[in-house]
């Protein structure tokens, strides 16, 4: 059944009816006659009369998930940077074998005619500020809830490691794994980082960020990445920052306010980071830039082990090139 592109909203949620009897019945055939039921990270409990095989998911979820044995459907969220290469949120993910329902709106819309379109199980995301769903606003999510069930998944105040494990859960219970195959290649990873630490002695590391106006220096404590990396042993500077800012803001002219012997940059926006740092007078009086100890820092990346197994390894790379 094909869905005519003039459609209102309503009408899309309406169709969902005749989509599922027309095109999910050879999906749902292997779990007929068994229920779904699970506990998400708002204590709601979802129930379905099948277990979910037709599953969208915020895109770095989605690539967690894909590395955890489930695949996707669809997705929403950063899947594709401007140069045409995957997201570092969603590495792993094959974006020609997905559908992409992000909308193009206002932040957290989606497409709805696309989203009925692929007849959906369940949507899957994340929450920061809980009971917020991460990249599906307030208005979608009413839409959302008239056409399929929803599954939260809490990661406020959680730590790197107990976010990996929450989206393993999550896998396990939709038919894939905990992630735990994947766990020697993270524990190996991690114990590089943490040689890594001892090596740099009494050397520090400044994690930064960088505007035309302004010079954000992290706070280790309030990234799940960093606190992770500075309990292993890596000498991370703990800029002093508001609680849930994540950042000391400093201006370029107090730029030197924290000193570093190496500085890891937020890569997130290409190099533009980088050439602003470089840029600056002031900053370049720090010992890290002064020596040009510029090593990149991929803030964002799927929540699973192999993933940040990968991250890990490459900074671990970058880390013992930069200090030898």
């Amino acid at each position: 059944m094909k869905i005519v592109c003039t459609l209102t909203t309503a009408a899309l949620l309406a169709s969902l009816t005749g989509l599922a009897a027309c095109g999910a019945d050879a999906d749902r055939t292997a779990s007929a006659g068994k229920t779904w039921a699970f506990t998400d990270g708002r204590g709601t409990r979802i129930s379905l009369d099948h277990a979910p095989s037709r599953i969208v998911a915020q895109s770095s979820i989605a690539a967690a998930l894909k590395d955890d044995g489930v695949d996707v459907v669809g997705v929403f969220g950063p899947l594709k940077g401007k140069d045409g290469q995957v997201d570092p949120q969603a590495a792993g993910l094959d974006p020609s074998a997905v559908t992409d329902v992000t909308g193009t709106g206002e932040y957290g819309d989606l497409e709805m005619e696309e989203l009925v379109g692929l007849r959906p199980d369940l949507l899957v995301t994340n929450m920061f500020v809980p009971p917020e769903l991460w990249y599906v606003n307030k208005a979608t999510e009413t839409k959302v809830d008239g056409l399929t069930k929803t599954l939260a998944i809490d990661f406020q105040g959680k730590s790197l490691v107990e976010t990996i494990e929450a989206v393993g859960t999550v896998a396990k219970a939709l038919g894939g794994n905990d992630g735990a195959a994947d766990k020697a290649a993270f524990d190996d990873a991690s114990a590089r980082l943490r040689d890594v630490g001892r090596r740099l002695g009494d050397r520090k590391v400044l994690v930064v960020s960088a505007t035309t106006d302004l010079l954000y220096v992290a706070d280790p404590s309030q990234f799940p990445d960093l606190a992770y990396f500075r309990s292993l042993g890596l000498p991370v500077v703990a800029a002093t920052a508001k609680a849930g800012s994540y950042w000391d803001e400093v201006s370029w002219e107090k730029a030197d306010k924290y000193g570093g012997d190496v500085v890891l940059w937020d890569s997130r926006d290409g190099q533009g980071t980088l050439d602003l740092l470089r840029r600056q007078p002031v900053f370049g009086q720090v010992a890290g830039a002064r020596a040009g100890r510029y090593v990149a820092w991929q803030a964002v990346a799927p929540p699973s082990y192999r993933a940040y197994a990968a991250v890990m390894n490459a900074l671990a790379d970058k880390l013992e090139a930069s200090v030898r």
